[in-house]
C-alpha cells in the first residue's frame, strides 16, 4: 500500500491523476466558476510561527483562490509521537513537517514522502543546508529553519558580574559558580521535555568529535559505556550536583524553564536560537546572545556549536491533493516569502537570498562564519536508540550514576540494532 502511495503522486505533478478520483478531483482547472476550493491540510509543531504563518497563507490564498489551507499545530514532543499516524490515509497533512533524523526515518519507512527531486523550486534552497531531507538519492523533505541547538544567555547578566563567553569546561564551571554565587540560576534546564534533548547536543559535540559517532553507535562500532558519552553524562552529573540547574530540573517544562530565564532568575537557557524571538516578545528589554558549553581544554575544541537544519517541509504520499500542496511550497520558497517568515518568527531559513532585518537575525548571524556541527541527536535513526540516550541523561539527574546509567542504555542499544 505503501509503494502505491509513493506511485501514485511521485514527482510528475499532473501526471499523477490516473491514481484515482482523488487526484483526478485535484486537477479539475482550478479557474472553472462552478469548482469549488481545493482545502489542503497544513500540520506543524512550530505554535510560535502560527500568527506569521497565517499571514503568509493568506497572501497564498489570495493568488491561489481555487486553494484554501487548513492548519493544525501541535507540542513538539506530541508531533513526533502521532505524526506518522496522522498521515495515513492522506485526510491530514497533505503538506506537513518532519524533524529530521529519526522522525524522517520512519517517515521515509512508511513511504509517507512524496518524491520533491524534480521541482523546480528546489533550486531556490542552498543545497548544503538541506541534505537532511534527502534519502536513497531522492529529495523527499526541504529543510525550512537554520537554528543553532545551543544555550541562550542573558547578556545583561553577563555584563553586571563581569563575566565572559567561556572557553573551556573550567571557565564554564567558573562562570556557572559566580552566578549561582549571586542569587541567579546559571541555567533554566527544561529536564521534562525538551532540554536532555536539546543540551546533549553542546555537551557531547568534543567530548566525541567525530560526526559519525551516533550511526557507528547504532551499527555497534562504539558504546555508550564509552569514554566520550559517559564523560558527558559525568558532567551532566556534576552541573547538577553543584545546583547549576535550577530545583527540581527532571520536572521542569520548556514555560517554566523560558519564564525562569525571561525573569532574569536564570542566565542561561538550555534550549536554542529557535527560542530568542519567543523570549523577546516576553521581555524585550532582555538582551540576548548564544554560547556552547566547550566541555574539554580550549585547545582541544574542535567545534564551537551546533547547527541543525529542520522544519522539514513535505508532501504526503497519500494527498488527494498533491499538486495543490507543491503550490504551497512553492509559494513558501519563494525569497520574499521566506524573509517574511524569516524575519517575522526570527529564524534564519534555508532559502537563497533572503534579507534578514529582525534583532533576533542578527543575534544569530555570528553564528554563520562558526564552526559548527550538525545536531548530533538527529544522527540517531533509531527512535527507540534515541530515547535510550535521553533517558540516560534524565536517569544521571536522577541519581543514578553516569556508567551505570550508559550499561542500562547500552542494554537498550543492543537489543535494538540485534546484538
Amino acid at each position: 500500500m505503501g509503494l502505491a502511495a509513493c506511485g501514485s503522486t511521485g514527482n510528475q505533478g499532473a501526471a499523477g491523476s490516473t491514481a484515482g478520483p482523488g487526484n483526478a478531483a485535484s486537477n479539475q482547472p482550478s479557474s472553472a466558476p462552478s469548482a469549488e476550493p481545493v482545502t489542503i491540510s497544513f500540520i506543524h509543531w512550530r505554535g510560535e510561527d502560527a500568527k506569521v504563518l497565517d499571514g503568509i497563507i493568506k497572501k497564498f490564498e489570495a493568488e491561489n483562490k481555487d486553494i484554501k489551507v487548513e492548519t493544525q499545530v501541535f507540542p513538539s514532543e506530541q508531533y513526533q509521537s502521532t505524526a506518522q499516524a496522522k498521515l495515513l490515509d492522506g485526510s491530514t497533512g497533505d503538506v506537513f513537517t518532519s524533524f529530521p533524523g529519526a522522525q524522517f526515518e520512519a517517515i521515509a519507512k512508511a513511504g509517507l514522502f512524496a518524491d520533491l527531486s524534480g521541482e523546480p523550486f528546489i533550486s531556490r534552497f542552498t543545497p548544503g543546508l538541506i541534505q537532511a531531507g534527502q534519502k536513497d538519492g531522492k529529495q523527499l523533505a526541504i529543510p525550512y529553519q537554520l537554528v543553532y541547538n545551543i544555550p541562550i544567555y542573558n547578556k545583561g547578566l553577563f555584563e553586571k558580574y563581569n563575566l565572559e563567553v567561556p572557553k573551556d569546561w573550567d571557565g564554564f564551571l567558573r562562570v556557572a559558580e559566580t552566578l549561582k554565587s549571586n542569587g541567579i540560576i546559571p541555567i533554566a534546564f527544561p529536564g521534562a521535555d525538551i532540554g536532555p534533548g536539546q543540551f546533549m547536543n553542546p555537551m557531547v559535540m568534543n567530548n566525541a568529535p567525530d560526526e559519525d559517532i551516533f550511526v557507528k553507535l547504532e551499527a555497534g562500532a562504539a558504546k555508550l559505556t564509552d569514554e566520550w558519552w559517559v564523560k558527558t553524562l559525568s558532567q551532566f552529573k556534576e552541573l547538577n550536583d553543584k545546583g547549576y540547574f535550577q530545583k527540581d530540573a527532571l520536572g521542569t517544562k520548556g514555560d517554566a524553564a523560558i519564564a525562569l530565564f525571561t525573569q532574569g532568575q536564570a542566565a542561561m537557557l538550555a534550549t536554542g536560537s529557535y527560542q530568542l524571538a519567543g523570549n523577546a516578545a516576553i521581555n524585550p528589554e532582555l538582551k540576548q546572545g548564544l554560547l556552547a558549553p566547550i566541555t574539554v581544554p580550549a585547545d582541544q575544541a574542535v567545534f564551537e556549536g551546533i547547527h541543525t537544519t529542520t522544519f522539514m517541509l513535505a508532501v504526503n504520499s497519500k494527498s488527494k491533493h498533491p499538486n495543490e500542496a507543491k503550490k504551497f511550497l512553492e509559494f513558501l520558497s519563494r525569497p520574499e516569502i521566506a524573509a517574511e517568515y524569516a524575519n517575522g518568527t526570527g529564524q534564519n531559513v534555508t532559502v537563497k537570498d533572503v534579507a534578514y532585518t529582525s534583532k533576533e537575525l542578527q543575534i544569530v548571524a555570528e553564528w554563520t562564519t562558526k564552526k559548527t556541527r550538525f545536531q548530533p541527536r538527529f544522527t540517531i535513526k533509531n527512535a527507540e536508540v534515541q530515547k535510550a540516550v535521553l533517558g540516560s541523561i534524565q536517569a544521571v539527574l536522577g541519581g543514578t550514576d553516569p556508567k551505570q546509567a550508559a550499561a542500562q542504555a547500552q542494554a537498550i542499544v543492543d537489543q535494538q540494532i540485534g546484538k
